[in-house]
């Protein structure tokens, strides 16, 4: 790729942040990230990420992604004892409490079972390894440089923490990668912007979570096992390997079905969705840490691509473009994914970039909320609008989770699209819409 400027500034070193300094890194001379937190040379939990210490999982849409972007980064992983996927007997897969019958084994990596500290330290130790790229931590965004114009961001100015002095940095391109919480839209309805239209469904969910050493024999040949929340069941969990020979349990509830944090009452929420040899392997394990819990309030999308007006030299992304309920683990991939449009919009250089990278990203945050929405709404306890179309889609889905529990076929397409690999709509097609419908004996949509 031909550089098409000098300087390129990311706010935030999560892993939105360190996926696009590694894109913005064959376009500009140099990259500057930089954090509020203090970045450690070690995997710890950091302020910054209070979801961290929860289970994270990047589904193969985001793997393959993180695979092209860093070629050794998996092999760097499995070296350090991060588990990984290497047939589906290993993994147990229930959406909505229908076990998916899988077979075969997956192309490529599968998923990553890192915990989100250990990933996001190997990642930004590649991330300092490229040439032009610095990183600065304990210091935060203040405001944005403009032109004369208003019409173009000509750096940021930032605060060090430590110091507590301000300086201004001058960039050719910000990106806020900041989460959820990014200041965009303030500072654009500050300086005579309108904000992006927000898109935002309530679920009120909490989750909990405990690592556990578990016995070599407990689960033998398991290395996942995910139980997803349905309308008679809306809570679930996950429970897999990972680095430290260690496993994590996250147990998620959506309103009037939280997880507790009192360790005999999480095992018995635990008991109501774990099958009876996931449970006592459970039951059996050491605990090695405290319950810890998270709340998520709700879905929520910023869409930037549908603004007419936009400064010039900045972009919005990751979370700051759209945060999905994790329980659905596509947060990372999604990201990923935009990493992969942002890649392609510089390639065109810098002319219309926050237009055109909006636009392309757009096409994976639609897939990904489509998905999490819909499957959100499926539940009664999420307050919201179901038109009919949500409605029969759900029904049909419901019936792919049935037919998937003994046809491998309707079972593999349903896990591709979970994991981002192959759009919704491969499962209205007629080999798969046929299959869903002899396995349900015909029966009709209501």
């Amino acid at each position: 790729m031909r550089q098409i400027g000098d300087h390129a500034v990311v706010l935030g070193a999560g892993v939105a942040g360190l996926l696009a300094a590694r894109v913005l890194a064959e376009a500009y001379a140099r990259v500057t990230v930089i954090d509020r937190d203090r970045l450690l040379e070690s995997a710890e939990h950091r302020r910054g990420v209070p979801q961290g210490r929860h289970a994270h999982i990047l589904v193969p849409g985001g793997t393959q992604i993180l695979d092209r972007l860093f070629p050794d980064l998996f092999g760097e992983l499995a070296a350090c004892g991060v588990p990984a996927i290497r047939d589906f007997s290993e993994f147990r897969f229930s959406p909505g409490g229908h076990r998916l019958r899988l077979q075969g084994r997956p192309d490529g990596p599968f998923i990553c079972q890192a915990s989100r500290p250990f990933l996001e330290a190997q990642v930004r130790s590649h991330i300092k390894a490229l040439t032009g790229v610095e990183i600065i931590d304990r210091c935060q965004a203040v405001e944005l440089g403009y032109d004369t114009a208003r019409q173009r961001i000509t750096g940021v100015q930032i605060q060090r923490r430590d110091a507590g002095s301000e300086e201004t940095i001058d960039a050719d391109l910000v990106v806020d990668a900041t989460g959820r919480g990014s200041r965009i839209p303030t500072w654009l309805t500050a300086h005579g912007y309108q904000p992006p239209q927000q898109e935002r469904l309530a679920i009120n969910l909490k989750y909990a979570t405990r690592h556990f050493r578990v016995s070599d024999d407990a689960l033998p040949n398991v290395k996942v096992v995910a139980s997803g929340a349905g309308p008679r069941q809306p809570r679930g969990f996950v429970f897999f390997a990972q680095e430290g020979d260690r496993w994590i349990l996250t147990a998620i509830g959506y309103d009037g079905h939280h997880p507790p944090t009192e360790p005999n009452a999480y095992l018995a929420f635990v008991e109501t969705v774990a099958p009876p040899d996931v449970f006592a392997a459970i039951s059996d394990a050491e605990p090695l840490d405290d319950i810890v819990a998270y709340r998520f309030p709700a879905n929520l999308r910023l869409h930037y691509e549908k603004l007419r007006r936009f400064p010039d030299g900045l972009l919005a992304f990751g979370d700051a473009i759209c945060s999905t309920n994790p329980a659905y683990a596509l947060g990372m991939s999604v990201t990923a994914q935009q990493a992969a449009a942002l890649q392609q919009s510089l390639v065109q250089g810098e002319a219309n970039l926050a237009r055109r990278f909006f636009r392309a990203a757009a096409k994976p945050v639609d897939m990904a909320w489509q998905l999490v929405v819909g499957a959100d709404l499926a539940l009664p306890q999420v307050p919201g609008s179901r038109p009919m179309s949500v409605r029969v889609v759900n029904a049909y889905v419901n019936r792919v989770q049935r037919a998937a529990e003994h046809d491998p076929v309707v079972a593999e397409q349903f896990l591709r699209i979970a994991a981002l690999q192959s759009p919704a709509t491969t499962l209205f097609r007629p080999p798969i819409a046929l299959r869903v419908l002899r396995a349900n004996g015909h029966r009709p949509l209501p």
